[in-house]
């Protein structure tokens, strides 16, 4: 193994930060280092995170979306895609059955759907807070900071925005009409609020190198973020990209073993893209360092419009079989499915504070 490899998995056992160019090091591990790299990544999880995964009921609500982002079969200019948008009534009914099925975080997720209106979306969370004993996670893109401080009153835990690349110049190539430092702005403005912040990053990218990957894994540090949202690129025939080639799972366990590393206390998903590229992602994915899975619990005439990408794993199961099967891939790697609602160490500790003081 080479010197500087060896050196810096040394440095990250020792929990000593990672330099952006020592992480590059690491994304770059060649089949004998990757093995090392995704053992010590797996023991940084062990050791910080435990061994539970937490199952995360994601509802997609609405494929409708304002942006028309390269990568994303979404993406306005996407006329082929049949849109929907579900009722109030559809998404309780979602969130109830995820509930039961065991499910203690909902994760309601959209495109940019800027015309939904903030109001009712805040209905919707305080209506599943005040039913269902869950957290609740928010992923619908960029929104006025109102929106945010409305949803974040009405009981939402948590706010999943992905930054999708740090090189600036790349994201406003992919993003038409955007910048990273807007982007970088709301995901302050989360912070203010007092949501649990989330970002995150695509592997495989066009014009993507090792060190812009290294690079994504130092901004959510800095940003202290609460998850980490790290899968491969998958193109998309119905978007510009849609004849370039995919990321790798090799990469992207690669990427996500070195952001466990950087990030020992943050949440990281093994992500539902990497099972469409590899139909045992996931569990790989799990056994480098992620410890959490997010099984659909989206209605099954809705499943297949919400087409991000293409060959989405799960198509045509059921809440209930998506569950079972999240259950599954925690047992076959040896895991053990959460209890609790899976919120960060750093809010526990706090929550712990607050209570401490108030004795």
């Amino acid at each position: 193994m080479r010197t500087d490899f060896v050196r810096a998995l040394e440095r990250a056992a020792n929990l000593e930060e990672l330099s952006r160019d020592e992480l590059a090091v690491l994304i770059s591990a060649d089949e004998e280092e990757s093995a090392a790299l995704f053992d010590c990544a797996d023991m940084m999880r062990s050791r910080f995170m435990g061994d539970e995964v937490h199952l995360r009921g994601i509802i997609e609500f609405s494929n409708i979306c304002s942006s028309n982002c390269y990568y994303c079969g979404l993406r306005k200019g996407n006329t082929a895609l049949k849109r929907y948008r579900m009722s109030k009534a559809e998404i309780l009914e979602s969130a109830r059955k995820a509930a039961v099925l065991g499910c203690r975080t909902i994760v309601l997720q959209s495109g940019e759907d800027r015309s939904y209106p903030a109001g009712l979306l805040a209905e919707i969370v305080a209506e599943i807070k005040s039913e269902l004993d869950v957290a609740i996670t928010l992923s619908v893109g960029e929104r006025p900071r109102e929106d945010y401080a409305l949803w974040r009153e009405a009981g939402a835990d948590r706010y999943l925005l992905k930054h999708e690349t740090c090189d600036g110049k790349l994201f406003s190539e992919l993003r038409p009409g955007t910048v990273l430092e807007e982007r970088l702005q709301r995901l302050a403005w989360l912070r203010e609020l007092g949501y649990q912040v989330g970002s995150g990053n695509m592997v495989g990218l066009p014009g993507q190198t090792v060190e812009t990957l290294a690079g994504d894994i130092v901004l959510m540090r800095e940003m202290e973020v609460e998850m980490a949202g790290i899968g491969p690129f998958v193109p998309n025939r119905q978007t510009p990209l849609g004849s370039c080639p995919g990321g790798t799972l090799e990469l992207t366990l690669k990427t996500l073993a070195a952001a466990r590393l950087a990030l020992p206390r943050t949440h990281l998903p093994a992500t539902t893209a990497t099972a469409t590229i590899d139909a045992l992602g996931r569990v790989k994915a799990l056994r480098c360092g992620a410890n959490v899975i997010m099984p659909n619990m989206t209605p099954l005439k809705y499943r297949a419009s919400y087409s991000i990408y293409p060959g989405k794993t799960g198509l045509e199961d059921t809440p209930e079989e998506s569950y079972a099967k999240a259950v599954r891939m925690v047992e076959s790697a040896g895991r053990k499915v959460g209890t609790g609602y899976g919120h960060s160490l750093r809010h526990l500790e706090k929550k712990a504070e607050a209570q401490a003081q108030a004795v």
